[in-house]
């Protein structure tokens, strides 16, 4: 199977596209415009729109985890876990990626 080549992104963000970040000292998620970016212990993947066939983004079942992983459309998984200070902002992760994840896989 032949590598996959990314295609270079064809416009810069607009400002009124929505996005989301989380991160904690160790791991960091973000979706904008560009596409979906994980980072895990000091290694960061960036993965444009047109690399993702669709983002997964569930609470851990323990404590204050937010686990987000994206699938590629060769069949790969990538993922990452973001702690959260407090349930509370675990709670304001979720509420805040669905819509932004659903734009993006929507609208792309």
């Amino acid at each position: 199977m032949p590598p996959y080549r990314y295609p270079a992104p064809q416009e810069p963000p607009h400002p009124d596209d929505p996005e989301f970040v989380a991160h904690d000292p160790a791991n960091s998620v973000v979706v904008d415009a560009r596409g979906v970016s994980l980072e895990a212990d000091g290694h960061t993947l960036d993965l444009p729109w047109s690399a993702v066939s669709t983002v997964h983004f569930a609470p851990a079942p323990y404590g204050t985890v937010l686990m987000v992983a994206v699938a590629h459309p060769g069949g790969m998984l990538y993922e990452t876990r973001v702690v959260a200070r407090r349930k509370a902002v675990l709670k304001e992760w979720l509420e805040e990626i669905a819509p932004v994840v659903h734009y993006y896989l929507t609208y792309r």
